[in-house]
């Protein structure tokens, strides 16, 4: 076999590594858990703002409670000092008289004072509920994401040791082709994603479409030298020993 035709039978064996190269480089970008990452990072996202919308709110009905527990305090203080005063006996009759009313007008504002004190308590466990709920969530959905990741990263982890295998021949493969006819390949590969195929049984594999009888007769009486071209698909079309021709 003549030097011209062997490089370019070392055309298919370049563009077997290439397809095979872009079919890896195709799993890369196509791998599922990129796909279900994505889902669940943006539920994530969601989730996160809802969290921290319900803890701001927790916090406010927490200053709440501090302000209900407060107050209520205030008021058992006041009486606290009233029923010592009237238990002492201090004072002319309507100074206790006037502490007994007081006294009995602060039961009456502690129980208002307690009953709120009640209801914001309730919202605050309610909300504390909402909180947990929504970090019980956002933690099983961070281990999912975590599972996946690593799924992800031994994916990758295994295609890119494969294109590693596979892109190995490949300089020594271009330098035996040669400059001028890597740089016809590239150009070809470059618009239709296959630069080169073979001929077999008069059908051009890249196309897939058998010769018509005027082609055939044209590329018997081409030099075995010639680099020839699907008039098809445009692609270099390398003979083989089953060609057909």
């Amino acid at each position: 076999m003549r030097a011209e035709s062997a490089r370019q039978q070392r055309l298919l064996d370049l563009q077997a590594i290439d397809t095979r190269l872009g079919q890896i480089a195709h799993a890369r970008r196509t791998l599922p858990q990129l796909a279900e990452l994505a889902d669940l990072e943006g539920k994530a996202r969601l989730l996160d703002d809802q969290l921290v919308r319900s803890r701001t709110e927790l916090g406010d009905i927490q200053r709440e409670v501090a302000k209900s527990e407060a107050d209520v305090q205030l008021v058992r203080d006041r009486a606290a000092r009233d029923r010592a005063r009237l238990d002492a006996g201090t004072g002319t009759a309507k100074d206790l008289q006037a502490l007994q009313h007081e006294l009995e007008s602060l039961a009456r504002r502690q129980g208002e004072l307690e009953e709120v004190e009640l209801e914001v308590m309730e919202r605050a466990e309610d909300a504390e509920h909402d909180v947990a709920e929504l970090e019980r969530g956002m933690a099983e959905l961070r281990e999912r994401i975590a599972g996946l990741e690593a799924d992800r990263d031994a994916g990758l982890a295994r295609l890119e040791g494969e294109e590693r295998d596979v892109a190995a021949p490949r300089d020594g493969l271009v330098a035996e082709v040669g400059e001028d006819l890597v740089a016809l390949y590239e150009r070809i590969r470059a618009s239709s994603g296959t630069g080169a195929a073979a001929l077999r049984q008069r059908r051009c594999e890249g196309c897939r479409l058998e010769l018509n009888p005027v082609e055939i007769q044209r590329l018997r009486s081409a030099d075995e030298d010639e680099v020839l071209r699907c008039e098809e698909c445009n692609r270099i079309l390398v003979r083989t020993p089953e060609s057909g021709l």
